[in-house]
């Protein structure tokens, strides 16, 4: 027997060949039709939203009862929710994390905890709403603020930091803390020097997620500080006070999609005469909210991509 007899493919290696083959073919087609909504979403707002798309949209106020102009103010409150919330969510689910994974011992009170943390994770948006104006808009008289709101969503989105927090602090090899340890290194400078430098970029994950769900949400922020609109005069400076009410992309968008109407007469910059809303302008007004979702997509994939950014330079940086 030569050499091409001995390796020539039987029946039995051309069948699982071939089955393995449609299964890849398979696996490539749900991967298709996983993303293909995605594609087709965004590609119709971004269709629908050309007619008020620019930088200017993006960086103007609203105008003419909201059927021209910008959405900044919408843009910076968003901003504004996404970055306070961090502060607060962030530092407070990793110190958590680390306590929960670190120092607490087995016993039924952190498995009590654990088990609080992971159903608050599941609690709908609108009942952390109800917390929030309980908690910080009556009882802590915060009022209807940025400040409300951001600490509304901060603990709306702590679990999930906290969760990450655990998992990552988990996947460091318990061989570095022993080596630490026979040094004669305590606990908390071996969590600090060798635990949380190996942990976090995945630590990065859970910050990732409460970004994008803290820039999207609108019931917490609803009834705890948001607004449909607020008066800024031409080349006004805007900003926000942390005790004011705010504008926000996602309760903007709400509001366009669920109780604007077009107004019938619209004041004449020019002639300061109230004239009929013509055609262009009223196109032009209902693609706001189209050009309010991409913007807010736009927003959240910003965040998101800088904390990618960042993992993968940590990632690759790491030493083990």
């Amino acid at each position: 027997m030569n050499n091409s007899q001995k390796f020539t493919a039987t029946s039995f290696t051309r069948s699982k060949e071939t089955r393995e083959k449609w299964v890849r073919y398979l696996m490539f087609v749900v991967t298709l039709l996983m993303a293909l909504p995605v594609i087709l979403l965004i590609s119709y707002l971004v269709h629908k939203a050309l007619p008020v798309l620019s930088l200017e949209f993006i960086t103007d106020i609203p105008r003419n009862q909201m059927s021209a102009g910008g959405i900044w103010p919408a843009v910076l409150g968003t901003i504004y929710l996404v970055a306070l919330s961090l502060m607060v969510a962030a530092p407070v689910g990793v110190m958590a994390g680390v306590y929960l994974n670190e120092y607490a011992k087995d016993n039924w009170f952190t498995r009590l905890i654990n088990l609080a943390v992971i159903n608050l994770a599941g609690v709908p948006s609108i009942v952390h709403a109800l917390f929030g104006l309980g908690a910080f808009v009556l009882f802590a008289g915060l009022g209807e603020s940025v400040i409300a709101a951001s600490l509304t969503l901060a603990v709306m989105t702590m679990p999930v930091v906290i969760t990450s927090t655990r998992e990552a602090l988990s996947a460091v090899p318990m061989s570095f803390r022993e080596a630490s340890w026979n040094m004669g290194v305590s606990r908390w400078q071996t969590i600090r020097g060798v635990v949380l430098p190996n942990s976090v970029s995945g630590i990065l994950t859970g910050v990732i997620l409460e970004v994008s769900r803290a820039a999207g949400e609108t019931a917490p922020i609803m009834i705890t500080g948001a607004t449909a609109s607020l008066t800024f005069r031409q080349g006004e400076t805007v900003y926000y006070l942390l005790g004011e009410k705010f504008m926000a992309l996602s309760y903007h968008l709400y509001y366009f999609s669920t109780q604007w109407t077009p107004p019938r007469l619209l004041l004449d910059e020019g002639t300061g005469e109230m004239l009929p809303m013509t055609q262009a302008a009223i196109e032009h007004a209902e693609a706001i909210p189209y050009g309010t979702a991409v913007v807010l997509l736009g927003v959240v994939l910003l965040f998101n991509s800088l904390s990618i950014a960042f993992r993968y330079y940590l990632r690759t940086h790491r030493k083990w």
